[in-house]
């Protein structure tokens, strides 16, 4: 059944809100909604006494291993770790008490050319009920284009029912931001949410444009229950004035069962 799920994102050490395709190799680009003075094992705390498990925590750039090793340790298999994830540290991770890792750029050349051979050897150095497949995307006109670093490359996958299928032979989960929405508090993409809800093998987080409630009423509905939802700059948690977490808290206990 549909859950809210948290989230913590770090960029340089801090819990930040960053609109979604903003972080390219140009500082300028850079915009941010909301910068923290609370540490991520704070949030971490706060997730693990409301026994919200499966809530990602994403690395943007350099300098954050420090805090997410802190959020970690405060919420011991409780948080998916995601951002720089690849085979050479995807069992520290584990570890470290990271219930899953979550991939994307590591599964890819760097021109985007997806190697199934990589997601492969990952299934193989910690198992595929410890993977996570990001497959956030940008909306095209008949579909949905993954993208990598970032989602600053576009890659060779497209969601479709086939890839689904087969990318679930290998994961436990799929998170999806929609990423022309995220950040933006402009609505969710209900099409990409019913088409996950009719097509993914497995679950499936999708996030991307929250701003009410009534939001989370409608993933529920379009996906038939089968998709969850995180929430980021609409979240009061995150500086945003459109969803306040404790109603998000009461949402699950009326929604689960």
């Amino acid at each position: 059944m549909t859950k809210f799920r948290p989230c913590i994102d770090l960029h340089q050490g801090k819990v930040k809100q960053i609109v979604g395709n903003s972080l390219t190799v140009n500082q300028a680009d850079l915009k941010t909604n909301f910068i923290s003075d609370q540490s991520a094992s704070n949030f971490a705390k706060l997730y693990a006494k409301d026994n919200l498990k499966g809530g990602h925590l994403i690395m943007l750039g350099t300098d954050n291993e420090v805090a997410a090793l802190e959020a970690l340790k405060a919420f011991p298999n409780g948080l998916q770790v995601g951002g720089g994830i690849a085979h050479d540290n995807a069992q520290y991770w584990i570890g470290q008490g990271a219930s899953h890792v979550i991939v994307t750029s590591c599964l890819f050349k760097k021109n985007g050319q997806f190697e199934l051979s990589k997601l492969e050897k990952l299934v193989d150095l910690i198992g595929k009920d410890k993977i996570v497949i990001d497959l956030s995307c940008k909306r095209r006109e008949k579909d949905w284009l993954v993208m990598k670093d970032n989602w600053q490359t576009e890659t060779n996958l497209s969601i479709s029912e086939s890839l689904l299928e087969m990318l679930a032979s290998y994961c436990d989960e799929f998170l999806i931001h929609a990423t022309d929405l995220e950040g933006k508090c402009q609505g969710i993409d209900i099409d990409l949410v019913k088409f996950l809800g009719k097509w993914s093998p497995v679950i499936s987080t999708y996030a991307g444009g929250v701003t009410s409630l009534s939001d989370l009423d409608q993933v529920k509905s379009e996906s038939l229950g089968k998709i969850d939802v995180t929430i980021g700059s609409g979240l009061d948690l995150f500086g945003g004035a459109l969803v306040k977490y404790k109603d998000c808290i009461l949402w699950n206990n009326r929604n689960q069962g």
